[in-house]
């Protein structure tokens, strides 16, 4: 494995820092404040993300991406998770990667949109009851004819309000298995404005201001067969092939703030003076950051290794997992400390930190939890013995 980044790499590391610091910087204090992003706002900083080369730069070349490697893309990620979630997730889009899995009738309905920044797409998986345990959803989907018929509720789904469409993981059946029943999953295809289909407004989220989330509703809701997600009762298959690396992205996003935190951190810490000297002469502050450079860099060497091996088709779920894991931990342990080094000032809005410690609490529930990788990595250890 090579350490150091190649020219490419290093280009598109400067030139996603430069965008976020020039277009995303000076509009996350109106989106913290207002919790709202405007449209117009939007729609012009689509435009310049790519005019850049940004925009959907996770797609494959030949659908109008960037084509970027595993860890090109993440190095971007890492760059983009550095601003304000809403703006980088909404401005700078990144499609689902699950949308791969359509045939050419729906990637031309559903993906390519996407990629031409016309609409945004969202998973909807997490029910009120079934968070971790998606085989425990109750939401359903029933065969009639041609169509299926759709009922149940969804919810803590991500940016379903400006969604032109959701891609509904369903229970459509059930198997028996040595451990019991199993229930089987279909994912679909849905639009929105497709009658029994309601999307309203979800929670109010400490982390993450200005990205909404919702609650999604299915009433009797009819769709055609031809918006079946690869095949029947294999969406949990689907889900498995195209969105394991989430686990990777989120990881990266959190060691951009992590950076960012940590630069404060050593910034304030030369600068600031107490009993006649620089506070980061003071062990009890320099200690600290020798703390949090070195868990910063455990954490970006797991993530850079999973997405190594992942390029070499060798990576394990425990690998992604130890990388979400590990970063997302680490980021809430620099933002923490970052605010105890500045003391007050830390917690006023003047600064990102107290934004940067809020977010951090989401990243060690969504796309699994803390204990939910544990479990992952821990099961990979045993699975040699038996156990």
């Amino acid at each position: 494995m090579d350490f150091g980044l190649t020219d490419e790499q290093r280009m598109i590391v400067e030139t996603t820092r430069s965008f976020v610091e020039t277009e995303l910087y000076p509009h996350e204090a109106e989106v913290e404040r207002s919790g709202h992003l405007d449209m117009d706002l939007v729609k012009d900083l689509q435009s310049k993300a790519m005019q850049a080369g940004l925009y959907a730069a996770n797609m494959p070349e030949e659908v109008g991406g960037a084509g970027l490697d595993t860890l090109s893309w993440l190095l971007y990620e890492k760059e983009l998770g550095r601003a304000n979630y809403a703006l980088h997730w909404t401005c700078v889009a990144r499609p689902s990667n699950i949308l791969l899995a359509g045939n050419e009738e729906q990637r031309q309905r559903y993906l390519y949109p996407c990629i031409r920044g016309e609409t945004w797409d969202c998973l909807a998986m997490t029910e009120p009851g079934a968070g971790s345990d998606l085989r425990g959803m109750k939401a359903s989907a029933k065969e009639d004819g041609d169509d299926w018929i759709l009922n149940g509720t969804k919810h803590f789904i991500s940016h379903a309000d400006i969604a032109g469409f959701t891609i509904a993981f369903m229970a459509t059946g059930e198997e028996q298995t040595p451990r019991g029943p199993k229930k089987k999953i279909t994912a679909f295809f849905v639009d929105k404005g497709t009658k029994g289909f309601n999307v309203r407004e979800g929670y109010r989220n400490v982390s993450h201001r200005g990205y909404t989330n919702a609650v999604l509703e299915f009433d009797d809701c009819r769709v055609n067969k031809r918006q079946i997600l690869g095949e029947p009762h294999k969406g949990f298959e689907v889900a498995n092939s195209w969105l394991g690396a989430t686990r990777l992205q989120v990881a990266s996003t959190c060691l951009g703030r992590a950076e960012r935190a940590l630069g404060h951190a050593i910034s304030y810490a030369a600068e600031r003076e107490q009993f006649g000297q620089k506070i980061g002469k003071f062990q009890g502050i320099s200690f600290k950051l020798a703390d949090m450079a070195m868990e910063l860099k455990a954490a970006e060497l797991l993530t850079r290794e999973a997405a190594w091996k992942y390029d070499q088709g060798s990576v394990t779920e425990a690998d992604m997992s130890m990388a979400k894991l590990k970063a997302t931990e680490v980021l809430a342990m620099i933002a923490d400390e970052a605010i105890q080094i500045h003391g007050g000032m830390g917690l006023m809005d003047e600064l990102p930190l107290e934004r940067i410690w809020r977010d951090a609490r989401v990243e060690r529930i969504w796309e699994g939890t803390s204990e939910i990788q544990r479990h992952i990595i821990s099961r990979e250890l045993l699975r040699p013995y038996g156990a």
